[in-house]
């Protein structure tokens, strides 16, 4: 797993360091994009200083996408298909107002190929409501 992460990160352009390879599997073995004090709680000893560049770094590298919720920011791994230049994220995230986890909806999305003249980096589809699973225990 540790090798399959390094060469994530190495295609990436991104030095494979010990804090970027433990927060990258920890990201990706997360249904719902978490928030810096949330991934910081999962690691005992770690600077957050330390992880909050390894989150940046990685959004940077479009490793990871951020999600602006409230005054919030929530992180999610990113497709293979991103990078530097162009976040592919054009895929709803929607927050649960019951449970409070924000997931991606990768079934609803804008579309991807549409003509312009002019270049989408990114595109912030958000939307509140209750989730299925929520819904479901309400009945």
């Amino acid at each position: 797993m540790k090798k399959d992460i390094e060469s994530k990160l190495i295609v990436k352009n991104t030095k494979p360091t010990s804090m970027r390879i433990l927060v990258y599997d920890f990201l990706s073995s997360q249904e719902a994009a978490l928030s810096l004090s949330e991934i910081e709680n999962h690691f005992d000893n770690a600077d957050r200083i330390t992880i909050y560049r390894t989150l940046k770094t990685f959004e940077e590298k479009g490793i990871v996408h951020s999600i602006q919720e409230n005054t919030t920011t929530k992180y999610k791994l990113c497709e293979d298909d991103c990078d530097e230049k162009t976040h592919k994220d054009w895929h709803l995230h929607f927050y649960c107002k019951i449970c409070k986890q924000t997931t991606c909806k990768e079934d609803i999305s804008f579309p991807e190929n549409i003509q312009t003249n002019f270049r989408i980096d990114e595109i912030r589809l958000f939307a509140k409501g209750i989730c299925e699973n929520c819904l479901e225990s309400l009945q």
